[in-house]
């Protein structure tokens, strides 16, 4: 693997604070706007909050996936449910913390130790966590069912 990467992402506004993101490596496009708390705000549309706090939570999943996949770790079910709290710091508004409350479900007791060091590995690996300021929670809950 290649030491650098680029993303490519285009945005074209549409009309209001409405705009669309798309990418040349991507099939599907996107609507975001302004989220409601603000001026002209949208509701039920993708907000660049969203996305940010969408861009954690889905880096946490997908580098899990991996770690538990070469760790050989035997899961059933993951999902996580993650909050990015906006506030004014300095004058300036920023997603300050970002709780991400992932749920892991095992199927045998004996696993519960090595899915918990794996999700704590994969939450300090993660590219995205590593790349923002925002302070990152986790509160990890790992379930056995079998």
């Amino acid at each position: 693997m290649e030491d650098s990467h680029f993303y490519n992402v285009d945005i074209k506004w549409n009309h209001l604070r409405l705009g669309t993101l798309s990418s040349t490596e991507l099939n599907d496009s996107l609507e975001v706007a302004t989220p409601p708390p603000f001026p002209g705000g949208m509701e039920k549309i993708w907000s660049p909050e969203h996305l940010l706090v969408a861009s954690v939570s889905s880096c946490l999943m997908t580098t899990f996936l991996a770690i538990a996949e070469n760790s050989k770790l035997e899961f059933t079910n993951f999902e996580c449910k993650a909050s990015g709290k906006l506030e004014k710091i300095e004058g300036k508004f920023v997603i300050s913390e970002i709780v991400l409350k992932p749920v892991i479900t095992i199927s045998n007791e004996k696993d519960r130790e090595k899915a918990e060091r794996i999700i704590h590995k994969s939450e300090s690996v993660c590219l995205i966590s590593n790349s923002i300021k925002s302070t990152i929670i986790l509160d990890a809950q790992i379930i056995v069912n079998g």
